[in-house]
């Protein structure tokens, strides 16, 4: 079977099993809300970031509440995210570089998100596609590691594996493939002990257990 095929039967497998409807796993009413919960989240699971979000987003009900934040208060507020020095500095000057540069609102170029405190591609493209709609792939370990697995990068680079994704992925599955990717590295193809013997996408993964 020629990669291209092999391609097609894996995204329909993953659509019939899994949405084929944009979901962000991390909770957010708005753009600030979601870009400072996915600084958050790295290093850290999804569902601790919405725990800490949900009351976060109350005591710091908007930007600028962040940008006057007390770096040893938020530090504490935020310290079960893991990293908390950095996340906390981050957000601090994130909050100050959206209203000082973009009079609040957050941006949809990548470059300009790049350059916002603690946003790096993952969170950008995050961003890009739950925010604008525009099409982003999202890199993170799951994508990363199934990616490899079924034969469509070799890179351990997030960077690289966003760039061959982006050259074998129609664009209409660019944001759809981190969501179903990460419910499949939850439910079948778990780091530690993937269950091939029950993957439907077994027939066409080079990187399944013999």
């Amino acid at each position: 079977m020629k990669k291209q095929e092999r391609i097609t039967k894996i995204l329909e497998q993953l659509d019939e099993h899994y949405s084929v409807q944009k979901k962000c796993w991390l909770d957010y009413d708005n753009a600030w809300q979601l870009l400072f919960a996915t600084i958050l989240s790295a290093q850290c699971t999804d569902a601790r970031v919405n725990l800490v979000t949900k009351d976060l987003y109350v005591k710091y009900p908007n930007i600028e509440a962040f940008a006057k934040a007390d770096l040893k208060e938020l530090e504490q507020d935020i310290h079960s995210t893991g990293f908390y020095h950095n996340k906390a500095k981050n957000l601090i000057a994130c909050a100050n570089q959206l209203l000082d540069e973009y009079n609040g609102q957050v941006p949809s170029d990548i470059d300009q998100l790049t350059k916002l405190a603690g946003v790096g591609r993952k969170t950008a493209n995050v961003i890009r596609g739950n925010i604008y709609d525009i099409p982003s792939i999202v890199v993170d370990t799951h994508v990363g590691r199934i990616s490899r697995k079924l034969g469509l990068t070799k890179s351990e680079d997030p960077a690289k594996v966003e760039k061959d994704l982006e050259k074998c992925l129609p664009k209409d599955h660019w944001i759809l493939w981190n969501i179903q990717i990460i419910a499949h590295g939850r439910s079948i193809c778990t780091a530690r002990s993937p269950k091939c013997e029950e993957c439907f996408l077994a027939p066409y993964c080079p990187g399944k257990k013999k």
